[in-house]
C-alpha cells in the first residue's frame, strides 16, 4: 500500500482526475464531491501536509496557488464572485493531508460556511 496521498497520486497520474489547469508548480482539478456547482481544488505539486509545515521559502508557492485560483475562476466564468478556502487540520475540516485551496462558486454562497 502506498503512503502517497490521493493528491500525490493524481499529480503522478496514477489515478484520473478532471484537470482544469496545470503548470510546473500547481495543478487544479474538479472535486469529486462538489459543495457548489463549481468546486475545484488547487494543489501544489510540492507535498506539504498542513499549513503549519510551510516555511518561509513556500511564500511564493502559496501566493501562486491564489493566482492559479484567480485564473481558473476566470476560465470557469465566475464573474459574480467565488470563495477560496484552505481547510487545515482535522478540526478545520481537512481530510487529505496535502495542502489544497478550494475554489467554490456558481451560486450565491452563504456565511457562516459551516
Amino acid at each position: 500500500m502506498s503512503d502517497k496521498t490521493i493528491f500525490a497520486r493524481i499529480i503522478d497520474r496514477e489515478i484520473p482526475a478532471d484537470i482544469v489547469y496545470e503548470d510546473d508548480r500547481a495543478m487544479a482539478f474538479r472535486d469529486v464531491a462538489p459543495q457548489a456547482p463549481i468546486h475545484i481544488l488547487i494543489i501544489p505539486k510540492k507535498p506539504v501536509d498542513m499549513i503549519e509545515n510551510l516555511d518561509d521559502a513556500d511564500e511564493a508557492l502559496v501566493g501562486h496557488l491564489v493566482l492559479v485560483a484567480k485564473k481558473v475562476a476566470a476560465q470557469e466564468g465566475l464573474t459574480s464572485g467565488y470563495r477560496l478556502v484552505f481547510n487545515n487540520g482535522r478540526d478545520g475540516g481537512q481530510t487529505v493531508f496535502h495542502i489544497h485551496l478550494h475554489l467554490l462558486g456558481g451560486r450565491p454562497l452563504t456565511w457562516p460556511p459551516g
